[in-house]
């Protein structure tokens, strides 16, 4: 029974093989297309050959677009009878920063108004106020007066028991308050 039904299969394969190949080579469609594609790729050759009754003028100004790419980085690569203009791209670097690494250290960055706690502020009402902060982070601890800088914060105001810092990002500037925290309350917290 296998065997029949294998044969059957066979003889319906190859009839439907033998009817396909009787069937005209190209289509009204696909030559349409074909004739399209014929057109574009003689109009691209005729664009891109070099033409040989170039004027004087046209002569210079051709060399000197030449020049300029070749200075830009351009490169010329000849394929046949072809020829095309690629422009390349190279860093000398020459002891300039690369470009690609951030404008900002880590070290403007650091430290963020989030990671600081004010310990104590030595306060004097005619201007020469002493704020001490702690980077929760590092702990590192930073004294700082009015008009002074810390990563990308400047100190604005140091009142009694606040310091008031302006910080700039993305070319905004705003204000924040860091209060002085109560070590007796902190720690019951």
């Amino acid at each position: 029974m296998k065997i029949v039904s294998l044969v059957m299969a066979f003889s319906i394969a190859g009839a439907s093989l033998a009817s396909a190949q009787s069937l005209p080579p190209i289509t009204k469609s696909k030559a349409a297309a074909q004739k399209a594609v014929t057109a574009t790729n003689e109009h691209t050759q005729r664009m891109t050959a070099p033409q040989d009754s170039m004027s004087a003028d046209s002569t210079k100004r051709s060399a000197a677009r030449a020049t300029t790419q070749a200075s830009a980085g351009s490169t010329e690569i000849s394929a046949g009878s072809n020829t095309f203009m690629r422009e390349s791209f190279r860093y000398d670097r020459n002891g300039r920063r690369d470009p690609f690494l951030s404008l900002m250290t880590y070290g403007e960055l650091r430290p963020l108004i989030t990671e600081l706690r004010v310990t104590s502020i030595a306060y004097d009402p005619e201007g020469g106020s002493v704020a001490v902060l702690r980077d929760l982070g590092t702990k590192e601890q930073y004294r700082v007066r009015v008009g002074e800088s810390l990563g990308r914060m400047r100190v604005a105001k140091i009142a009694m028991k606040a310091v008031t810092f302006t910080i700039e990002e993305f070319g905004y500037s705003r204000t924040e308050t860091l209060a002085v925290v109560d070590p007796k309350k902190e720690s019951s917290q």
